[in-house]
This record gives structure tokens, C-alpha cells and sequence, in this order.
């Protein structure tokens, strides 16, 4: 197997019209963020609204690691304190009925080192989807989309039930054959699946201190494992996910393996293109830490209230030695600081990182 890709800043190739996307997506983001705090008289995110567990945990960073995976925040063996939000994609809060991507957004605490650019406080945040690769391959690319999305928040939530009723069954006769749709999926045709037991993966790349690495958290309790795949009875109950997840986390200790992918082969694991899959043959995926959660309420109102209304997670909230590289994530930057603070601003909230 050839020797990780090295590091070096001229991996990156930023196109000249970035800033002119970041801006147009920041707007076409103000359109969901105006009309959901509208609606519910309490800004919420523009991504990733609505939340279906919060659990509190702790990550054991392996010892002696090879050198290639001792890096950043996983060159000192030990134990963080670790945060974990579950939730669905969109930026508004739908009925559970329709079926979208999981997501789980990691928040690590007490990590020291070199901190990137506007990053503060002490935590290292992961954000991860149930998919392994993203959905567009540039920032320009999702505008597409976005513009789409946007107008359809808060429309017409019957119809989107509907659809994705259908959609779910598109998406299975696809399935069947072999294919995926990340468009069918992001609108509503996701099989609608207990999040517990999904394997989660950053999508896009990030530096592993002298390398570069996607990053992915398997679950491995017998608990989780046997909910994988697990669907949802949605039926007469909008918030059927959160309800069936907290019946289930009461008893059960969670334990997930956190991963590392190694590029190897930048032809083959591209830095710039997210929509490519780096195929786990040729970059396999390596235990670095484990990740372990108590039996516990993942609906405790102070958490909920905590993570919803005072933290924000980030890509670029953490250590220089794993900076997010590629075109989605340079957009990511600005967009999640601007989703922030506008939250700040309308719910006079502040948010800031946990001491």
C-alpha cells in the first residue's frame, strides 16, 4: 500500500470565484434563517435545525498509534470530554415522516495545540453525515441546490410528506440495483433509519497533521449495531425519532470507534472534488479513538437548551492540525459563523464555547 500523501499548502486550489459564492450562498441561507425564526419566533440553525438527541460522553484517544495516525489531537493518548448532536439536514423542523440524512455533529473539549484562525475556546468539532461523500462537488455547484431549498421551507409540509413517501421509494428501487441518490435522499427519499446505529463520515478532507484524512465514527456496542439499518415508525407522531432514540439510549452504553482515512493517492482521494468516495480498499479506515457514552437521557432539558441555544459546532473550531481543506469546506467557514451569529443576534443568546 503506498505511504500517506504528505501535507503541503499548494494541495489546496482555491478558485478565483469563491468569495462571490460564499456571499450568494450566505444569502440564499438568510431566506431560511429569516423564515424559520418567522415561524417559530426563535432562530434556528440554517443546517441541520432540528436536533433528535444530545448526549454527553467520552473519547479515549488509542495509545501508541504509528506515526502517521499520532497526529494533531490524536499525537497524546488520554481522555475529552465530548459532546454529540443527532439530527436531519434541513433548516427548518419537519414532521419525522419525511425522510432525510442523518447527521452528528461531535464537539471534543480540552484540546491544546496550535488553534486555526478565529477558533476559540479549547474544542475540536467533528461534523459528520450518514453518506460518504457530499453531495456537490464545489460551493457553486450547492448554490444550485440551496436556492431550491430555500424556498420551499416551511411550504407546503403535507406535500413534503408526500413526496417523500414516494421518494423513499424511488430511492429503495435504486438501492436495489445498486444506485444511490444523494438529491433524492437530501429531498426527502433517505430511508428514515434510527440514527444510533448509522456509521457517520466527515465527507470532505481535512490535514492530519503531516497528512491528509477523511474521518468517520462507526458505532460497536451490540446496542447500536443491532439497530443499524433499523426504520423508523413515523406514524402519527412528528417527533417520532427523538422519542424512539431516547427510549433506547435510557439503557443502552454507546461505544463507537473513531476513524481515520489516510490519502494515499490524491488522483484517487482528491482534495477538491467532495462528491468522490475514497474507495476504502485502496485508504482504509483506522481506528484512532473510542468514543463511549453511559445510559442517559439524550433529551435532558438544561443539555438540550445548552447545545441547541448556546454552542455552535464548526469544522473550523478546532486545531490548525486538522484544518478543513477544499472548496466546501473554505465555504463552510463563513457560512457557519454567519448562521451563528445570526442566531446570537435574534435570540439575544450568546454563544460561545464551553470553558
Amino acid at each position: 500500500m503506498p505511504a500517506p500523501i504528505r501535507y503541503t499548502a499548494d494541495i489546496e486550489q482555491q478558485q478565483p470565484d469563491e468569495a462571490t459564492t460564499i456571499a450568494q450562498l450566505n444569502e440564499q441561507f438568510d431566506i431560511v434563517l429569516d423564515t424559520t425564526a418567522e415561524d417559530y419566533g426563535h432562530a434556528v440553525r440554517a443546517v441541520h435545525a432540528k436536533a433528535h438527541a444530545i448526549l454527553e460522553g467520552t473519547l479515549t484517544i488509542d495509545a501508541d498509534l504509528p506515526p502517521e495516525l499520532a497526529q494533531g489531537l490524536f499525537a497524546t493518548p488520554g481522555e475529552h470530554k465530548v459532546l454529540m448532536r443527532f439530527s436531519t439536514n434541513p433548516g427548518d423542523i419537519l414532521d419525522d415522516a419525511i425522510s432525510l440524512p442523518r447527521g452528528l455533529a461531535i464537539k471534543i473539549l480540552d484540546v491544546d495545540g496550535e488553534r486555526l484562525p478565529g477558533a476559540e475556546g479549547r474544542s475540536q468539532d467533528f461534523i459528520m453525515v450518514n453518506a460518504t461523500a457530499f453531495q456537490a462537488k464545489t460551493a457553486a455547484k450547492f448554490l444550485g441546490s440551496l436556492k431550491l431549498l430555500a424556498r420551499t421551507t416551511d411550504k407546503a409540509e403535507g406535500g413534503k410528506k408526500a413526496l417523500s413517501a414516494v421518494l423513499r421509494g424511488v430511492s429503495s428501487a435504486l438501492g436495489a440495483v445498486g444506485i444511490e441518490s444523494a438529491t433524492i435522499n437530501t429531498l426527502g427519499g433517505a430511508p428514515n433509519v434510527d440514527p444510533v446505529g448509522e456509521t457517520y463520515y466527515s465527507t470532505t478532507p481535512f490535514r492530519y497533521g503531516d497528512h491528509i484524512a477523511k474521518f468517520s465514527l462507526r458505532p460497536v456496542a451490540p446496542g447500536l449495531t443491532e439497530r443499524t439499518g433499523a426504520i423508523i415508525d413515523t406514524a402519527g407522531d412528528r417527533d417520532a425519532i427523538r422519542h424512539t432514540v431516547r427510549d433506547e439510549l435510557r439503557s443502552i452504553a454507546g461505544e463507537w470507534e473513531f476513524r481515520v482515512q489516510l490519502a494515499r493517492d490524491l488522483a484517487r482521494q482528491p482534495v477538491e472534488d467532495a462528491t468522490v468516495e475514497w474507495d476504502e480498499q485502496e485508504a482504509p479506515f483506522v481506528r484512532v479513538a473510542t468514543l463511549r457514552t453511559a445510559a442517559q437521557d439524550s433529551w435532558d432539558d438544561a443539555r438540550v437548551e445548552q447545545v441547541n441555544d448556546h454552542l455552535r459546532f464548526s469544522v473550523w473550531t478546532g486545531l490548525s492540525a486538522h484544518q478543513p481543506l477544499g472548496n466546501i469546506n473554505r465555504a463552510r467557514r463563513d457560512i457557519y459563523r454567519h448562521s451563528a451569529d445570526y442566531r446570537q443576534h435574534v435570540n439575544r443568546c450568546p454563544i460561545h464555547e464551553p470553558e
